[in-house]
């Protein structure tokens, strides 16, 4: 799609969509073209609202932020309207492990896509859950955290297939290189608090 005419763009159209959830290339194709010669304007609009909007034109994806936080006691501080999200432990994790796959996918494929089964996300969980005698309990409580990634916006069910999933990469947005590159010690982290993995099996 080629980008629309000065007198086509429209930014209520765009800043309607980023206020709802991310804008992507692949399935917001419209908006996304307006947003393009629209950051200037978008990034003075949000910033009003206390927002500033990230693009990531090589990825293809778009969504706003809180501002960083200003010093305490700042009368002037606007409150935040995209809340902190505390997350579960087992759900970081996940999403940990989601990162360092994605990592490894960029740097051994060309594919656009990270696609992974069910099976694939139980697997390679379930060496750092607690130790279960409950199988099926164990399956549930992963299949929990894979909803709440789902919620989260970082994975996407293929259509007609509930168990194969394409892991978003706005992913890369949130759990940065710098963090991934702490992962091997971060992992070492998880295993001691679980109590049952050496800090051998966990590096791996």
């Amino acid at each position: 799609m080629t980008s629309p005419a000065k007198d086509e763009l429209d930014l209520p159209l765009v800043v309607t969509h980023l206020v709802k959830g991310v804008v992507y290339r692949e399935t917001h194709e419209k908006v996304w073209y307006q947003l393009l010669p629209l950051q200037a304007q978008v990034r003075d609009y949000v910033s009003v609202i206390g927002l500033m909007v990230v693009v990531d034109e090589a990825e293809g994806y778009a969504f706003l932020r809180s501002k960083p936080d200003l010093e305490e006691g700042d009368d002037t501080a606007v409150p935040r309207l995209v809340p902190r999200r505390a997350l579960s432990f087992p759900v970081s994790l996940l999403l940990a492990l989601l990162r360092k796959k994605l990592a490894e996918f960029d740097a051994n494929n060309s594919d656009a896509r990270l696609i992974i089964s069910r099976d694939q996300i139980v697997e390679t969980v379930r060496l750092f859950m607690p130790e279960s005698s409950n199988e099926a309990r164990l399956i549930d409580q992963i299949d929990a955290q894979i909803n709440k990634v789902i919620e989260l916006g970082f994975l996407r069910r293929i259509n007609g297939q509930d168990a194969t999933f394409e892991v978003r990469r706005i992913l890369k947005a949130f759990v940065d290189g710098q963090w991934l590159s702490e992962f091997d010690q971060r992992l070492n982290e998880y295993a001691r608090q679980l109590g049952h993995i050496d800090s051998e099996e966990a590096g791996r």
